[in-house]
């Protein structure tokens, strides 16, 4: 039988309450599909920060490089800055497994209202491609005179050819086995230098996809679309900036961030890629068993489709969907008074 080593990373706050479910939904459709799991689970997080210094040891990258995926939980913690638990853990991950991808599905289910009431159940779904490396992200830049009346702060933007064709190339080839339209996110209006050059390339990469059709919109405007007409969309490409800013705005008009999934991708599988619930630590419900773990179950649906196992995916989101529209068991934050626990195992009931 066929076992895959996933490397566990709980985190912080409900990391550690979100992980055990998805685990559990792994081992009940891969025992029923013929093959298994191999757990290794880190304690990085900002309690080590605390404790040590770091989020994690300095050869972490070597001793999750063997793995065949990461399941990440959720990191942050009150008294440790974001830019720290950030830049010490997810994107040292991110860049040194070069997981230029960060895909997010949107969707909004039957039984979960939107707050939106033109977002319906089957008409909304999906799917934000942002490039997950180099754009607004990057390390170049520093702070002067610090503490003096001309203190100033520079951040510097990267785009390059290769990391921007290679994420156009991605959504193209994703929006092709969809509804075959993509939308580029861009503001080439008001920034002159890297997103004219980003539409340079959308258009480059969207003739060498004649399959698709393509447009592009200012990040206001898209914005605003987002939230008035949700439906029109089916994958939406963007900066690392954009994309990140959009996918949030897409989980909230879903109907919850909590039940928000994502993917960091190495589409080339040179090394491991990395899949965690969108929602952060929550540390004002953490240890009160009552988090919602279908962000984290449906990125656990996210890396049995990247292992190879499409039907096991699709049972578990097709689980997902049944538990919402055809039962009333809820998470507080979807309006119930279920558990973590009453939550997952009316999920595996159905699996």
């Amino acid at each position: 039988m066929t076992s895959y080593r996933i490397a566990l990373i709980p985190g912080d706050g409900i990391g550690a309450e979100v992980l055990p479910p998805a685990q559990q939904v792994l081992d009940a459709v891969g025992h029923r599909h013929g093959f298994g799991f191999h757990y290794t689970s880190y304690d990085w997080s900002c309690r080590r920060y605390a404790q040590q210094g770091a989020m994690m040891p300095a050869d972490g990258l070597d001793q999750l490089r063997e793995s065949d995926a990461i399941l990440l939980g959720a990191v942050g913690y009150p008294g440790v800055p974001d830019h720290v638990s950030l830049w010490g853990l997810l994107i040292p991950i991110r860049r040194g497994f070069r997981q230029y991808v960060n895909l997010r599905p949107i969707r909004v289910f039957d039984g979960v209202d939107s707050p939106l009431r033109t977002a319906a159940a089957g008409e909304v779904d999906f799917v934000v491609v942002r490039e997950n490396v180099e754009g607004e992200y990057s390390e170049i830049g520093g702070r002067l005179n610090r503490g003096h009346p001309d203190e100033l702060a520079v951040q510097e933007s990267v785009f390059t050819r290769a990391g921007v064709t290679r994420v156009l190339d991605y959504a193209f080839a994703l929006a092709a086995t969809r509804r075959g339209h993509l939308t580029s996110a861009t503001k080439s209006n008001g920034i002159v230098h890297t997103l004219p050059f980003w539409d340079q390339l959308v258009a480059e990469r969207g003739a060498a996809h004649p399959r698709v059709t393509w447009d592009q919109e200012h990040i206001d405007a898209l914005a605003a679309k987002f939230v008035l007409d949700p439906a029109r969309f089916d994958v939406v490409v963007a900066s690392n900036l954009f994309g990140d800013i959009l996918s949030d705005l897409a989980a909230a008009v879903a109907g919850s961030i909590g039940i928000a999934p994502s993917a960091n991708l190495n589409p080339e599988r040179e090394f491991p890629s990395m899949f965690e619930p969108v929602h952060g630590s929550a540390p004002d419900i953490a240890g009160r068993g009552i988090a919602n773990p279908l962000g984290a179950i449906w990125s656990a649906a996210m890396l049995l489709d990247h292992l190879g196992h499409r039907e096991a995916a699709d049972e578990v989101t097709g689980a997902i969907a049944t538990v919402l529209a055809k039962t009333d068991v809820r998470t507080p934050d979807l309006g119930g008074t279920a558990t973590t626990a009453e939550f997952t195992g009316a999920l595996l009931e159905l699996l």
